[in-house]
């Protein structure tokens, strides 16, 4: 699909989409419980991957109202019967990887982005534990190959591609036979998200002593994830507060502190010279437009608002420097590459570097863009054409991956989008 977008003001209120990154977690570590209810989950494309491979490995998953019910397999996945698709998910991917080596075997595909996607660290990780790891084509990436069961073991991980590695072994091995210490090298990047998987596995009574880059676990353990309610995501929330710092208010509900590294966006709006106000009892963040200043961002740890503020830092006045972003070169796409090209295609005066990017702010123009079946590029991309209008952005259809309703969003906040589907009406 093409999205059309056209200069526009906004304002008004919406709510935060729940979190993908959550929703993830809350529902696979309640599958291998008993049974529990996880309340507000996010139902786009990546999440409904994680729940079909949560039902491959024996779970029961329910939909009632705005919750899921879920009857668990109690610890013991069962080997699935059919080769895992993830589709796009690269989360889904890593975590069933680990989850996989817990049964006798299994095979994990998905579509071409998650097929050019390193998995190195975490194949590696699984063999030190007892597995037999591989990637068919010999390259760490899908599809991958899990033989054989984790046994429990000492293990480091390379902590400079993707945290979901970590996540992805925090999750399964307490629940192998045997105690596991895992070691991180260099600097653990996406680190809030590992701490919101270790918080959700200690709401489920895992036991797991962190110290520094070293986490240690008994194996044996049981998860009990009887009752998980989903908080509001920043990452999406991040979208509708950018659009107000660049043309308008907005209020965002349902944004209460939490361990997301992406509630950053609420300090870097501010910085730049927003007018941004944040509720916390109330869960309410409130941005208007002002003239923004470029500044210098470290994203190690924000690496989902990376697109973001490449078009904040286009339109701010002087230069932004966006830097550690290396690991978002491995995500959907090359996101850093990605908006150097597109911004360009608009006027921006962007420069690509090894670690992020350098940018001179300016006006920019209308422009025809490649989307990149990126979830966030897309929804990037639209911001910026709310500012420059006359903007057409393709493969616009990926927004379902973590904000099914952007678009719906960003039209009752006054956005004048036109989406083209080129297959609606086709029989």
């Amino acid at each position: 699909m093409i999205v059309s977008v056209s200069r526009s003001s906004i304002s008004g209120t919406v709510c935060a989409p729940p979190s993908k990154s959550y929703t993830h977690r809350a529902v696979l570590i309640t599958a291998l419980s008993d049974s529990g209810c996880v309340h507000r989950p996010l139902i786009s494309a990546d999440t409904r991957a994680t729940i079909t491979a949560c039902e491959a490995f024996g779970a029961s998953v329910t939909f009632r109202g705005e919750s899921l019910e879920i009857q668990g397999v109690s610890g013991t996945p069962r080997t699935p019967e059919n080769v895992i698709d993830v589709l796009n998910s690269g989360t889904t991917l890593r975590f069933m990887s680990a989850v996989a080596a817990l049964t006798d075997g299994a095979v994990l595909t998905g579509d071409s982005s998650i097929r050019s996607r390193p998995n190195g660290p975490l194949l590696k990780a699984l063999n030190d534990l007892g597995a037999e790891a591989f990637s068919i084509r010999g390259n760490d990436r899908a599809p991958l190959v899990i033989r054989g069961r984790i046994r429990g073991g000492s293990t480091s991980l390379d902590g400079s591609v993707s945290s979901q590695f970590l996540s992805a072994l925090l999750i399964a091995c307490p629940l192998s036979s045997g105690d596991t210490t895992i070691s991180i090298k260099g600097e653990l990047k996406s680190r809030p998200y590992a701490e919101i998987t270790l918080d959700i596995l200690r709401d489920a009574g895992a036991q797991i002593h962190a110290d520094g880059n070293h986490f240690f676990m008994h194996g044996g353990q049981r998860y009990r994830l009887q009752e998980y309610t989903v908080p509001g995501d920043f990452s999406s929330a991040s979208y509708p507060l950018a659009a107000a710092a660049l043309a308008g208010t907005v209020t965002v509900q349902g944004l209460f502190p939490s361990r997301q590294g992406d509630s950053a966006i609420v300090a870097i709006l501010k910085d730049m010279g927003a007018d941004v106000s944040w509720d916390t009892a109330r869960g309410e963040v409130r941005v208007s437009r002002a003239d923004l200043k470029g500044t210098e961002i470290d994203a190690s740890l924000t690496p989902d608002l990376v697109p973001t503020l490449a078009v904040l830092g286009a339109v701010a006045e002087g230069h932004t420097v966006i830097k550690n972003a290396e690991h978002v070169r491995h995500k959907e796409t090359d996101r850093i590459h990605a908006m150097a090209v597109e911004l360009t295609k608009m006027g921006a005066k962007i420069k690509e570097r090894p670690d992020g990017l350098e940018i001179v702010g300016g006006e920019l123009h209308g422009a025809d863009l490649h989307g990149y079946h990126d979830h966030r590029i897309v929804m990037a991309l639209t911001l910026a054409g709310i500012v420059a209008g006359d903007t057409r952005i393709d493969t616009s259809e990926s927004v379902d991956v973590s904000y099914p309703a952007f678009f719906e969003d960003m039209r009752r906040l006054g956005a004048n989008l036109h989406i083209n589907d080129p297959l609606a009406g086709a029989g």
